[in-house]
């Protein structure tokens, strides 16, 4: 493997300071920026090392939420039973990130039949809201608001659950649920980087609780300000209304006394949303699309309403360059990389939509298409915009969009890649009254040009950010892979993919691996004429990137910034699985609280 000095985290890179005495009282650098990093016998030393089993393995953004999905599965459960408690339990544990409040998206391989599933559990706006009617109520506003009721969609969280237990399940729900029941009610340790994100979500929601109804979230999660890591944190709401889910099923939540109260409560805030809008909510099967990379690996993603395309553009443009002929820190890998997520989101600005109101155009993912976007790519300096492709027959997407991302893969093959999201900030801020969880503000990411593929109409899904990933090897079931966060997604799944592929590093090298961000081009809820807001945008890298590499960047015409925190670079799990042997290898990553395990 070539020297991969784009690999080292900024934590892991700092060597010790001796000069402590230079700093001001009280104002000491954090420890992990005045000592170096210890050493490791075996691997690179700016990661740790993969997890490995033979009978099941989970890899979640909490480990308390690992632990429940290692229960469920010796209990006797498979792994989609594993991967709904352990989302359930994250719902609880990481309300930040995710919950039933929010949309899911799954890519299930079945062992049985040989074939890859996906699920698409994403809600839709009110029926008997017009796009006139919605401009009526934004008034001068260019754009849907991330906080209030505007932006709810109709949570599709639960009918997910129970869509996938109803085909693949084992185990009867309640039990299912138990265990996160049993937490919400006896309480649990909020995790530091959950903690965080409290005080982040809080301070977003405090200074703008004039603008929505902040009372129930307020008392739910924030009644002594934002809870703190190590504090022991109790939700007997969601307790209570899981227990209705797993006694009475996802009728319980579309039509039952969870409904009611969730559309009475929405009603109040001047909603349009009805109980015929909940009933009628439905997720749907779709069979995700695979794109080969090279050396026998292909990329799978589901399709719009999601950008999961956009990881398969990115990939079938990049196939085109051999990035191994240059380190992985290098600027030419960086700037190919930034390229071709450019490319490819000018496409997703202009064609990413719910496709039952806008076919999307597969020929954006063959072959041909890819090489004459890869054509467009100046290899010496940034193009300054890039327009949408021709195939043949658009406020800001990107930024910290707060997921959660988990897989579970039993004994017998079962492989599930799961995510599920609040979107951005924890969501709308509203949350129905004793329910103990927070409407998504998904349809902030509607159009509001009739034009536009994506744009704003009674009973549509918005277009959606999370996507589940998976990879085959040589024709066969090899990994789940998944890496949340608004529009880093796409690029974080390619950017683990080369790792593994192009510059062979394990599972958790490839996660732990210093990554680009870019954000910014053109977005789904611009018009789709006219020019973009933002046509260059920003490339943002973590610590880890060489400063030479970062000066080469900024020559060649790209606007870079260098970020420390690692928020906005996503959080990252997969399990890979030997098709010959069973053996399990799974990694999490250092930016978020997670855990992978086996037994």
């Amino acid at each position: 493997m070539k020297r991969a000095t784009i690999l080292l985290s900024a934590s892991l890179t700092l060597l010790a300071q001796p000069a402590l005495a230079q700093e001001q009282p009280g104002k000491l650098r954090p420890v992990a920026e005045q000592i170096g990093a210890g050493g490791r016998p075996a691997g690179a030393p700016w990661s740790r090392s993969p997890v490995y089993a033979r009978n099941g393995m989970a890899a979640t953004a909490h480990p308390l939420a690992t632990q429940i999905a290692l229960d469920v599965l010796k209990a006797g459960g498979n792994a989609v039973d594993a991967a709904i408690a352990a989302n359930a339990a994250l719902g609880l544990m990481e309300p930040t990130g995710n919950g039933i409040g929010g949309d899911l998206f799954a890519i299930i391989y079945d062992p049985k039949t040989g074939k890859l599933h996906g699920l698409n559990g994403s809600g839709r706006s009110p029926k008997a809201q017009t796009l006139k009617q919605l401009k009526a109520k934004l008034g001068d506003a260019k754009s849907l608001p991330p906080l209030g009721h505007l932006s709810v969609t109709i949570p599709g969280t639960v009918d997910a659950w129970f869509t996938m237990h109803q085909r693949f399940g084992k185990l009867p729900m309640k039990d299912v649920l138990a265990p996160t029941i049993r937490y919400a009610r006896e309480g649990h340790p909020v995790a530091p980087v959950i903690a965080e994100y409290y005080r982040r979500a809080f301070r977003n929601f405090d200074r703008n609780a004039d603008k929505f109804d902040f009372t129930n979230a307020r008392a739910t999660w924030f009644a002594n300000g934002a809870p703190k890591a190590g504090e022991v944190f109790r939700n007997p709401d969601l307790a209570n209304t899981l227990e209705r889910i797993g006694q009475n099923g996802r009728d319980e939540f579309y039509r039952g006394q969870s409904a009611k109260v969730m559309v009475d409560y929405l009603k109040r805030q001047g909603s349009a949303y009805s109980l015929e809008d909940f009933a009628a909510h439905r997720s749907d099967w779709f069979e995700p699309v695979c794109v080969a990379y090279r050396k026998g690996y292909e990329l799978c993603e589901l399709p719009p309403n999601t950008q999961g395309f956009a990881a398969l553009q990115m990939v079938s443009i990049l196939k085109n360059v051999d990035l191994a002929q240059w380190e992985r820190g290098s600027p030419q890998v960086l700037h190919y990389i930034t390229e071709a997520k450019r490319l490819a989101h000018a496409d997703v600005a202009k064609f990413y939509a719910d496709p039952g109101f806008a076919p999307f155009p597969l020929d954006l993912l063959s072959d041909e298409y890819g090489k004459k976007r890869f054509a467009l790519i100046d290899p010496n300096k940034a193009t300054p915009e890039f327009a949408p492709g021709e195939p043949k027959p658009e406020p800001k997407l990107d930024g910290p969009g707060d997921t959660t991302y988990m897989t579970v893969v039993d004994k017998d093959g079962l492989m599930v890649s799961l995510i599920q999201s609040n979107f951005r900030g924890m969501g709308s801020g509203l949350t129905p009254d004793g329910l103990g969880f927070m409407f998504q503000d998904r349809g902030e990411l509607y159009s509001l040009d009739p034009k536009h593929a994506n744009a704003y109409a009674p009973g549509k899904r918005p277009f959606q950010t999370i996507i589940p990933a998976f990879v085959k090897k040589d024709g066969q079931p090899f990994m789940t892979l998944g890496l949340m966060g608004g529009g880093m997604q796409p690029q974080g799944h390619v950017q683990v993919l080369i790792n593994l592929v192009d510059y062979g590093m394990n599972l958790q090298e490839a996660g732990d691996a210093a990554r680009l961000n870019h954000e910014g081009g053109r977005e789904p809820t611009e018009p789709s004429t006219g020019p973009s807001i933002d046509p260059l945008g920003t490339l943002y890298v973590e610590a880890g990137i060489p400063a030479e590499t970062v000066a080469a960047l900024k020559a060649m015409g790209h606007k870079v910034e260098v970020v420390k925190d690692g928020a906005m670079f996503g959080g990252y799990q997969a399990i890979a699985r030997d098709p010959k042997t069973g053996v399990l290898t799974g990694a999490t990553e250092m930016r978020k609280d997670g855990q992978a395990q086996g037994y």
